[in-house]
């Protein structure tokens, strides 16, 4: 039956666990020392279009974002975030853990953040000052909770404002590569105008495989410590940069990420006429926010197909999502029980 729970439920991709492999051979320098993870570094930068970059390897995304903000903000700052954002609503407070800060939620249409909503905080809590936490950072989601993409347009926009009030930009990228294949557009436009990208494997291929990537030079500086103390700085890091090495590599990742959308899409179309079923958010990535009828999501689930039920988006909604494993069949399968 279909596994649409989670694109963390899917394999390793074969070329990643080649890459673990062919790492697993004499001895290397630890602590990111080693040749792998310095190719690495050369790789990302030209991945990016940014020489000045520099990449931290961590184990697993939400260490990733709670590190990366912990670099930029002061416990008496705060985090301007979607209210439906992963940072907000599933990591158990990890990043208020790791900053002393706090996170603020807002509203958006389909997870996204607008300069209209951040601006009216922003005039509310400056006035305010000192009794809330000052606004530090914009934390964007891309591609978001919600399977949405933030435009070129968009991140322009907001880019620009965060500039002008003095604020960084984060980005939790854990599903990065379906944004920029969604957007046809090349890795450097995507990430224009950020100063930390929470750069995400594991949900396109990896085993267990993030990284923090800093282009702004300025933050550079000290993270290596925030690193350690956080407990993400791996001893044998070339197993970590093995991975995402191989995902980089012929733009592999991109290759993963089009094809998760494309089944994303088949799954949409195969679905979208049908009687009780509704479309909730656009599909713009690879994930599904749709009504079913009770009794069919009944049945699939009894007939071992796998996602989730969304209560935050009402009673009826449900949760499908797609992974660079996912193949036709799969899909077919699925719209065949419905």
């Amino acid at each position: 039956m279909a596994s649409f729970a989670s694109d963390n439920t899917a394999p390793v991709h074969p070329k990643v666990m080649q890459a673990l492999i062919d790492a697993n051979s004499d001895n290397m320098s630890a602590y990111g020392n080693d040749p792998v993870t310095e190719k690495l570094q050369e790789t990302v930068r030209m991945t990016f279009g940014a020489p000045q970059a520099r990449l931290f390897p961590v184990f697993n995304g939400s260490a990733c974002n709670g590190l990366a903000l912990a670099r930029m903000i002061r416990p008496y700052e705060s985090i301007l975030a979607h209210r439906q954002s992963h940072i907000n609503n599933d990591e158990c407070g990890l990043p208020e853990f790791f900053t002393g800060g706090r996170i603020i939620g807002l509203e958006g249409d389909h997870a996204r953040l607008t300069v209209a909503s951040i601006g009216d905080l922003i005039e509310r809590t400056l006035e305010h000052a000192p009794h809330t936490s000052r606004p530090k950072v914009i934390s964007l989601t891309q591609s978001t909770e919600l399977g949405t993409v933030y435009s070129l347009d968009d991140l322009k926009a907001l880019s620009a404002f965060a500039k002008s009030h003095g604020l960084y930009i984060h980005m939790d990228g854990a599903r990065l590569a379906n944004a920029v294949a969604s957007l046809g557009c090349k890795p450097a436009d995507v990430v224009a105008g950020v100063d930390i990208l929470s750069f995400g494997g594991t949900k396109n291929g990896a085993m267990l495989a993030e990284a923090a990537i800093i282009f702004n030079p300025a933050l550079i500086e000290d993270f290596a410590y925030i690193h350690k103390r956080t407990g993400q700085l791996p001893s044998k890091a070339r197993y970590v940069s093995a991975q995402l090495q191989a995902l980089l590599e012929n733009d592999l990742w991109l290759d993963l990420g089009r094809h998760a959308n494309a089944m994303a899409m088949a799954l949409r179309n195969g679905l979208i006429d049908r009687a009780g079923v509704g479309l909730l958010h656009p599909v713009e990535a690879n994930e599904l926010f749709v009504t079913l009828p009770k009794t069919t999501a009944d049945r699939l689930f009894a007939g071992g197909h796998r996602f989730y039920n969304w209560p935050n988006e009402g009673p009826d909604a449900y949760r499908l999502v797609t992974s660079f494993a996912t193949t036709e069949d799969d899909v077919n399968t699925f719209l065949n029980d419905c």
